[in-house]
């Protein structure tokens, strides 16, 4: 029984996932903070453009 826990993998696959979802959600929150200045500053300076 224990040599069959020991060989068991599946705990293994879900840190593995839960890993790959944390490095996404960086990926994704860093780009959209990025995007969202940028574009705030873009959308001011069309405001003021058109007034």
């Amino acid at each position: 029984m224990l040599l069959k826990l020991w060989k068991d993998e599946n705990g293994q696959d879900i840190a593995e996932y839960a890993v790959m979802l944390a490095v996404i959600l960086i990926i994704v929150v860093g780009t959209i903070r990025l995007i969202g200045s940028n574009a705030n500053n873009v959308f001011s300076n069309v405001g003021s453009t058109i007034q």
